[in-house]
């Protein structure tokens, strides 16, 4: 501690009633964004999608918002079931009623040869002998065909909501915190680094 530094304490100490002077830490007030309103939003979603198509999945509101943040976080849906405390195909019909598709979304069956029969009024155990699959596949190839044609109806609109929203939070976050850093390496600037040894 230098002379300045010294008597600059001293008279702090004279002035002030405390016995300290060390500035007492108090919490951060919070961020940009809280996570309950990401929830909210999400909820609003998929509540406005409910009420527009009906779902087929009996998931209440707050684990599909749970769905939704996983699937954009790339996680399976074993990986989600497991989170959630649900089973893969109960994941799955939730993202179908979400509108929420993956690129490589696997049924085990061709879709273009099983499209040409869907409009024909054939049950998936008939289809399935046709394309030669087994009935189960058809019926997840048929509600992936399905979800397909519903989010394009709608211009994938719900998915670009989900997608802003949480864009929307994850950049928030990120601004929180660099400004968190800048403001630390700011005040690490005037601390006094010439230390003898």
């Amino acid at each position: 501690m230098d002379e300045k530094t010294e008597q600059l304490r001293d008279i702090f100490m004279e002035v002030a009633d405390e016995g300290t002077v060390t500035e007492t830490q108090t919490e951060q007030r919070g961020s940009l964004v809280r996570a309950d309103s990401v929830d909210d939003r999400l909820a609003d979603v998929i509540e406005r999608m409910r009420d527009r198509f009906g779902f087929e999945t009996d998931l209440e509101t707050e684990r599909l918002c749970a769905v939704v943040q996983q699937f954009y976080d790339g996680d399976t849906d074993e990986e989600t079931a497991e989170a959630i405390g649900v089973s893969p195909d109960d994941v799955f019909e939730a993202r179908m009623d979400l509108h929420l598709l993956r690129d490589d979304e696997g049924t085990g069956v061709d879709h273009a040869p099983l499209r040409e029969h869907l409009g024909d009024g054939l049950s998936d155990t008939e289809i399935a002998a046709t394309v030669g699959a087994e009935p189960g596949q058809v019926t997840r190839a048929r509600r992936v065909i399905e979800t397909e044609r519903r989010a394009r109806r709608v211009s994938h609109r719900f998915q670009t909501e989900f997608e802003e929203i949480l864009v929307d939070a994850d950049v928030a976050v990120q601004f929180t915190a660099e400004m968190q850093e800048d403001g630390l390496e700011e005040a690490a600037e005037d601390i006094e680094t010439d230390v003898d040894f």
